[in-house]
């Protein structure tokens, strides 16, 4: 069990359980085990978010860093996969986003990318924790000539821009309509910062709605935890599609012109389709994990191509795309890897890739939209006792009514359950085509767990 990094690197409340003390220490081991097999003293780039704390937790940062020896470019606010492509691009050793994402202002967080800009593995971040807890943290310390330095390079932003431009423009030129108008909102968050430029050089028409960030209103009433304003907005000013990010920018949801949301699933479903059309989508597959909604495995299966499932989480979804050569995958909630062009979720690739699709067809988004249908879900969270959560799948009471119900459906619904990784709960997610009905399973299960698992007692 990992003692501080989680599913998506380290993230906690800023300045008291993510203190500067803690974060110095997460720099030094980071850069250790990220350059060891280097010959050169490291560079390693650093990116953050709009919150309140991310100047602290930069500091402390850099001077981790700078103690060991390695020597550090400072982006300032940029997303994460500005931050990720700009790795790549430079040739750097390492890179760090601070960042809670999607999480409210008090929260903050630390991403470590390796050089080849992808979320490093759960066998680096365990060593990373090693090092951190062992006495060799002390010994990690550069001095005289050694000590790294550090420049202010925010103007690097305008290389990803750049980015945009060389992959997108000339097909944009020939797809843009006058009468197409976009809807961007950048949650107050790190795609403030870049979203108008991009969409601005390529020509598309736009409106920018909460890009006014003040280092505590990111994320809050808005972006793609938060879709109501931009529902109404799309409406009230008549646009043809609505885009939301998150406080990181690795995520994009969409919203229809009739201000319907457009989930991970639909817009992976509305990308395959534009791939497969251009024959680009590699081996005909998409990759999801297993909490995608059961109508993209639908989809697939209506339109010949191959559906891969992993764990939840986009680094799982990445290492899955990477060892067997497919370019498209996601998650339900926005992280969507196109491969050809950056290998993590971003949400201003993922945002044009749509309007692509859209303009090609020449169709509403809606009607684009309609290719896959979404099965209602639910999910309810079963307290149970932290030593007891991983014993759902033994429990013979537990396993026959998720079998029953799973037969029950007959491929027209299907139950999940899995751990927590962080609390002492048990997740039940239940698919099918009635919503209330599936409601009932999933407390009926939920209640089981809790009464095998747990104490017993309903809270």
């Amino acid at each position: 069990m990992r003692k501080y990094f989680g599913t998506d690197g380290i993230r906690r409340i800023a300045n008291t359980e993510l203190s500067p003390e803690l974060v110095y220490k997460v720099a030094k081991a980071g850069a250790y085990v990220l350059s060891k097999h280097t010959d050169h003293a490291p560079t390693i780039l650093i990116g953050r978010d709009t919150r309140i704390s991310g100047s602290l937790i930069e500091s402390a940062m850099v001077a981790g860093f700078l103690s060991y020896g390695a020597n550090v470019k400072i982006l300032g606010v940029m997303p994460t996969p500005a931050v990720a492509y700009l790795t790549r691009r430079f040739k750097a050793d390492a890179s760090v986003v601070i960042s809670a994402s999607h999480n409210t202002y008090e929260f903050n967080g630390v991403k470590y990318f390796s050089n080849k800009g992808m979320k490093i593995p759960d066998e680096l971040e365990e060593e990373i924790e090693e090092v951190m807890d062992s006495g060799k943290i002390d010994e990690l310390t550069a001095v005289n000539d050694k000590i790294g330095v550090s420049e202010i390079r925010t103007d690097l932003l305008e290389e990803y821009i750049y980015f945009f431009r060389k992959n997108f423009e000339e097909e944009l030129e020939r797809l843009n309509r006058d009468d197409f108008v976009v809807a961007v909102d950048t949650a107050n968050g790190a795609t403030s910062v870049v979203a108008d430029k991009v969409f601005t050089v390529l020509g598309i028409k736009h409106h920018i709605i909460n890009d006014s960030p003040n280092g505590i209103n990111i994320n809050e009433g808005c972006g793609s935890t938060h879709l109501e304003m931009l529902k109404q907005y799309v409406i009230d000013k008549k646009c043809n599609l609505g885009i939301a990010y998150d406080g990181d920018g690795d995520r994009c949801l969409a919203v229809d012109e009739n201000g319907n949301e457009i989930d991970g699933d639909k817009i992976i479903a509305i990308i395959s389709q534009y791939l497969k059309s251009k024959e680009k989508l590699n081996k005909d597959t998409i990759v999801a994990t297993v909490m995608s909604n059961l109508g993209l495995n639908k989809y697939a299966k209506q339109n010949g191509l191959t559906f891969v499932q992993t764990k939840v989480g986009d680094r799982y979804v990445l290492e899955e795309m990477l060892k067997n050569g497919y370019n498209l995958g996601g998650e339900q909630s926005g992280h969507v890897i196109c491969l050809d062009y950056n290998p993590t979720g971003d949400g201003i690739l993922t945002s044009l890739m749509i309007i692509k699709a859209i303009l090609e067809q020449g169709k509403k988004a809606s009607e684009v939209a309609s290719i896959m249908k979404a099965y209602p879900q639910v999910l309810i969270n079963a307290k149970v006792l932290s030593d007891k959560k991983y014993d759902f799948d033994k429990d013979e009471e537990i396993k026959s009514a998720i079998e029953k119900l799973n037969k029950e459906f007959d491929g027209n619904g299907r139950v999940l359950i899995r751990a927590s990784g962080t609390e002492p709960l048990v997740r039940v997610m239940i698919e099918g085509e009635d919503q209330d009905y599936i409601k009932q399973k999933a407390q009926t299960i939920a209640n089981l767990i809790e009464q095998k698992l747990g104490d017993g007692v309903k809270k």
